[in-house]
């Protein structure tokens, strides 16, 4: 892991890993498996889908410094079959997307803070694109944490899930929700290659955590912004609920974060908990 992010090698590896995932059948080419000696396409089809030539993939590949135009980039994105997270990755990665000038977020707008306690009794809370928690309401801390009693460096969703002791089992399917949280901090990473806060705690994550380093090696991208959750709560058992993320015009690196009762079992569990 480098102290920022290398374009050039991390490109190189996405590429190679999404062209190892493709199965030759689901582009009608004969699976040779005796003269196939390593998984997915071959560089030669990668490139006669992608219109360039069989070098620049091998370049590229080789991370030897290429720069893809951005029509070299939706090509190659068409020619892998990239999913639409995975096709923006990849325009960060080649530095051809427009970015917002504008610094982190670190303190919730005020506005939004408002907004946040308004939710109530609605769980929420607020956050910028590395998972750092910017306010939360009283209903957020009672599901999951009394934020207010951690170090403002411990106040980061991610941090909590892999770190704290009281997370490690809160989620019944830990990994989905661990390798869901890495996908999107991996996106977030190419989108804000300056951001040394957030290179460092992938750096902290990568090194201390066995099970981070192994789900972020797999370079799996995706912006998660629905789904669902279920959470083992030690005071009111198991609660499913429903989550919603909303990122607002105004200041777009600050993410509202919305859970409801996913059933009737769990709208009781939520209304005993907030009644404590």
């Amino acid at each position: 892991m480098t102290r920022t992010v290398d374009r050039t090698q991390e490109l190189a590896a996405f590429l190679r890993t999404r062209r190892e995932r493709l199965d030759p059948h689901d582009f009608g080419l004969p699976s040779r498996r005796q003269s196939r000696r390593t998984p997915g396409l071959r560089r030669e089809e990668v490139a006669e889908l992608a219109g360039v030539s069989i070098d620049y993939i091998v370049r590229l590949e080789q991370g030897r410094g290429l720069r893809p135009s951005a029509d070299v980039v939706e090509a190659l994105s068409g020619a892998l079959r990239l999913a639409p997270d995975e096709r923006a990755y990849l325009f960060d990665l080649a530095q051809q997307r427009p970015r917002n000038a504008d610094k982190p977020a670190t303190t919730a707008a005020p506005p939004l803070a408002r907004l946040v306690a308004d939710l109530s009794p609605l769980p929420a809370m607020l956050m910028n694109h590395r998972y750092d928690i910017l306010a939360w309401n009283g209903e957020m801390a009672r599901l999951l944490l009394d934020f207010d009693t951690l170090p403002p460096a411990q106040r980061n969703s991610m941090w909590l899930c892999l770190m704290h002791p009281q997370m490690r089992e809160f989620y019944v399917d830990r990994e989905r929700v661990v390798r869901e949280g890495i996908a999107h901090l991996r996106a977030a990473w190419a989108a804000h290659p300056d951001d040394r806060a957030l290179t460092d705690l992938i750096v902290e994550f990568t090194t201390r955590d066995e099970e981070f380093a192994r789900l972020w090696a797999e370079r799996d991208v995706k912006v998660n912004g629905r789904g669902r959750k279920v959470i083992r709560h030690p005071d009111v058992g198991v609660i499913a609920v429903h989550f919603e993320v909303l990122m607002p015009l105004q200041d777009p690196d600050q993410r509202l974060l919305i859970y409801r009762a996913a059933d009737e079992e769990s709208q009781s569990a939520l209304d005993r908990l907030c009644a404590r």
